[in-house]
């Protein structure tokens, strides 16, 4: 009886915890599209200072109710043309007032976490990671603040987002182990593991090129100006174009990847919607890169690219622990049968 009991406790707490963890995951995506509208709209200096904005806790609205010293402000940082801009002080006020609420639910996630310590250690674990690594996130965003915004800041401030989305994703497939295991994939392709580890890594590989694309499309916005921004592109360094057309191999990859776990698994299994999943959110980044390249680099479109890219990755980790954990207990059982 009490076994049993302890076993429905359990159940109880993963389901709690898959939805808190679901989320916060949600949300931090959210902040991916946030963050990066921030910098698209060049809003990132909209708030001179950390953590107040204007020395203020409430964001000021119009000019009269800055300080008389604001143009020193933003002078002392590098920034001495810049005239105050209410709705990019507000923007950015918004990705912050983001970023707060993020670390309150990966605090709860945290929280949650810790009655399942028993069932499987590593989610408490990763999940306790995650809060701290927030804390260093919100300690580094003042950073690139207090850096006037350096473009090796803000590429280190987003690959640790990326890094978090990282750490929660592998504590909820851990906390669905179980479905995950239940999951048959017997008849799945022999190739399959080797394409899998082929695909993250060729993932990795384009993210790490676009933060570099990134970083340079910043110093060619300062040097040429926005009014030049439909020229930025014939100013870029040769990994641009490299960049661009490794975007084949990554979506030949991914296509190569969906189309083995159709035709072994079928349609009905998780790993393929996983995978059906993957290969839309791959056509976005590409489409929306080719945007990017082709049409004057438009603001609107660099928050969809971004977030497609990290979305890319999160799906594809997802696929890997999803495959790991029935790969596991197909071996277990093959095992116990011996």
């Amino acid at each position: 009886m009490d076994f049993a009991h302890e076993s429905e406790a359990t159940e109880r707490a993963l389901i709690r915890y898959r939805r808190i963890a679901l989320i916060t995951v949600i949300a931090v995506y959210f902040l991916f599209l946030v963050g990066a509208s921030v910098r698209a709209s060049g809003a990132g200096m909209g708030c001179p200072d950390w953590p107040t904005c204007f020395g203020q806790w409430i964001p000021p609205t119009a000019e009269s109710q800055l300080p008389s010293n604001y143009q020193e402000i933003y002078a002392e940082r590098g920034y001495a043309e810049t005239r105050f801009n209410v709705v990019k002080t507000w923007t950015e006020y918004f990705n912050r007032l983001v970023g707060a609420t993020i670390g309150l639910l990966i605090f709860a996630t945290a929280w949650i976490s810790w009655p399942l310590r028993k069932y499987d250690r590593s989610i408490a674990i990763a999940s306790i990671a995650a809060f701290f690594m927030v804390g260093f996130q919100g300690w580094l965003g003042a950073k690139v603040v207090g850096s006037n915004l350096q473009p090796g800041m803000i590429t280190i401030h987003m690959l640790m987002a990326l890094a978090i989305v990282g750490v929660l994703i592998f504590a909820m497939a851990q906390a669905r182990r179980g479905i995950m295991e239940s999951q048959p994939i017997s008849s799945i392709d022999p190739h399959f593991e080797k394409l899998l580890y082929a695909v993250l890594f060729f993932t990795i590989c384009q993210i790490a090129m676009g933060t570099q694309v990134r970083e340079m499309t910043d110093y060619i916005s300062k040097a040429q100006g926005e009014e030049l921004r439909s020229t930025w592109v014939q100013a870029m360094p040769w990994f641009f174009y490299v960049h661009r057309s490794f975007s084949a191999v990554v979506l030949f990859a991914n296509l190569w990847m969906g189309w083995l776990l159709y035709r072994s698994l079928g349609f009905d299994h998780s790993l393929t919607k996983l995978a059906l999943g993957m290969i839309v959110v791959v056509s976005i980044a590409i489409a929306s890169g080719a945007t990017l390249g082709h049409l004057g680099m438009p603001a609107f479109v660099q928050p969809t690219h971004l977030l497609a890219s990290a979305l890319l990755f999160g799906l594809q980790f997802l696929i890997w622990m999803s495959y790991r954990h029935a790969r596991d207990a197909k071996a277990s059982g093959e095992l116990a049968a011996a």
